[in-house]
């Protein structure tokens, strides 16, 4: 097989031309709005789920953060849709490419902590000094909690695409191994495609998983600097 093996990650194109743009936007074709009165059982599932998700991270947060809940939710459908519809056959993830988690995550983390000093200068300022350090250690601390204050996008985004990554690679060699061994023996074929479809459904969790702790964290940056 000369298929190289990162051949799914590179960035479609449709006549030489990028069509990322209309993938990122498809998933917002997956919930529709409805003007009827009585919605159907597939809004309905739909609107019951967010009401849930909403719920569950926005009630550690004071007025002030709750203010951010349309886009957390945004955040939260838009990046679990995209993680699903990449495990379609022929199929591309936005999420595996750094540049746009990296897209992602920095403006929501500038904005969570340009909100904390500008109504909780003190309180953010503190975070970089903890009480009763040693007078020697001061500017150790300093340095290193600045440090750290600038890594947490770099985490974000490196932790949502190394997993969707990893994940991705590992069903490829898989599937790959299963074709090359459906020819030599059928028994062998038969135990690594059941392995393959137990890995797909692992996937499929991943991906929700990924999008709610993606999510979470900008969550816990928010109720840090509110």
């Amino acid at each position: 097989m000369n298929e190289n093996l990162f051949a799914s990650f590179i960035t479609p194109t449709m006549m030489g031309l990028p069509v990322v743009v209309l993938i990122i936007m498809f998933p917002t074709m997956l919930y529709p709005t409805s003007n009827r009165l009585i919605n159907n059982r597939l809004i309905s599932l739909q609107q019951w789920l967010i009401q849930l998700v909403t719920k569950q991270m926005m009630m550690m947060h004071n007025n002030k953060g709750q203010t951010w809940s349309l886009m957390l939710i945004s955040l939260i459908l838009f990046i679990g849709s995209t993680n699903l519809l990449g495990l379609l056959p022929h199929s591309f993830t936005p999420t595996t490419q750094l540049s746009m988690n990296l897209g992602m995550a920095i403006p929501l983390w500038a904005g969570a902590v340009i909100t904390g000093f500008r109504h909780k200068t003190k309180a953010s300022l503190a975070h970089f000094l903890p009480q009763g350090t040693p007078i020697p250690l001061i500017p150790m601390l300093i340095i290193i909690e600045t440090i750290s204050l600038f890594i947490q996008p770099m985490a974000l985004a490196v932790r949502l695409t190394a997993n969707i990554t990893a994940g991705h690679l590992l069903m490829h060699l898989i599937g790959g191994a299963t074709l090359i061994l459906s020819s030599i023996s059928s028994i062998a074929a038969s135990t690594t495609f059941i392995i393959l479809i137990l890995l797909t459904i692992l996937e499929m969790a991943v991906a929700l998983i990924q999008a709610y702790v993606f999510t979470l964290l900008v969550s816990l940056y928010l109720h840090d600097n509110t």
